[in-house]
C-alpha cells in the first residue's frame, strides 16, 4: 500500500511537472529562447517512463518489499524539497528540455550557486534511493546506468548551448 502511494504521488509530481515544463516553454520561446538537444529529449521521456513501469513491475512480481526502508524514505523525502528548491531557483528558465534564451544571465542562487545542475544531481539521487527503497535492485542498476548515459549525452549539450548564448555572471 505504501509504495502504491509513493509511487502514485511520483508520477503525479512528474505529470504536473511537465504541465510547468510546458508552461516555462511558451513564456521563453515568447522571449526569443529556442530548444538544443532535441534529438535525444524522446529517449529521456521514454528512459523515465520505463524506469516507473519498470519499478512497479519488479516490485510486484518480485520479492520486494512494498513497505518501504523508512531511512531511505527519509532521503527521498529531504530530495523531494531538493527538488522543489532547484525548480523554483530557476523559475521560468527550469524545464524538462533543454531551453536556451539568448544573452540571459546564468542563474546563480539556490542550489544552483553550489553545484552545477543540482536538477540532475536530484534525479539521479531519486533514481538510486526509489527502487532502493523497495529492494528493486536490477530497476536501480538499470536505470542508474541508463541515465548516466542519458546525462552524458544531454549535459555536454546544454553546457556548449548556454556557454554560447547566456552571459555568465561572476
Amino acid at each position: 500500500m505504501v509504495f502504491a502511494i509513493i509511487v502514485t504521488f511520483v508520477i503525479l509530481q512528474r505529470l504536473v511537472e511537465l504541465v510547468v515544463a510546458k508552461r516555462n516553454e511558451k513564456t521563453m520561446l515568447a522571449k526569443g529562447a529556442y530548444e538544443v538537444g532535441a534529438s535525444h529529449y524522446p529517449y529521456m521521456i521514454l528512459l523515465h517512463s520505463s524506469f516507473f513501469v519498470c519499478l512497479i513491475i519488479e516490485v510486484m512480481y518480485s520479492n520486494a518489499l512494498w513497505t518501504p526502508n523508512y531511512l531511505l524514505l527519509g532521503v527521498f523525502l529531504f530530495l523531494q524539497l531538493m527538488r522543489i528548491w532547484c525548480l523554483t531557483s530557476l523559475k521560468s528558465f527550469w524545464n524538462t528540455k533543454i531551453i536556451i534564451l539568448p544573452g540571459a544571465m546564468l542563474v546563480k542562487k539556490g542550489p544552483y550557486a553550489f553545484i552545477p545542475h543540482p536538477n540532475y544531481a536530484v534525479v539521479c539521487l531519486e533514481i538510486l534511493v526509489l527502487p532502493l527503497m523497495f529492494q528493486a535492485y536490477f530497476t536501480v542498476v538499470c536505470f542508474t546506468l541508463l541515465n548516466f548515459v542519458m546525462l552524458a549525452v544531454r549535459i555536454p549539450v546544454e553546457e556548449k548551448a548556454l556557454k554560447e548564448a547566456t552571459k555568465i555572471k561572476i
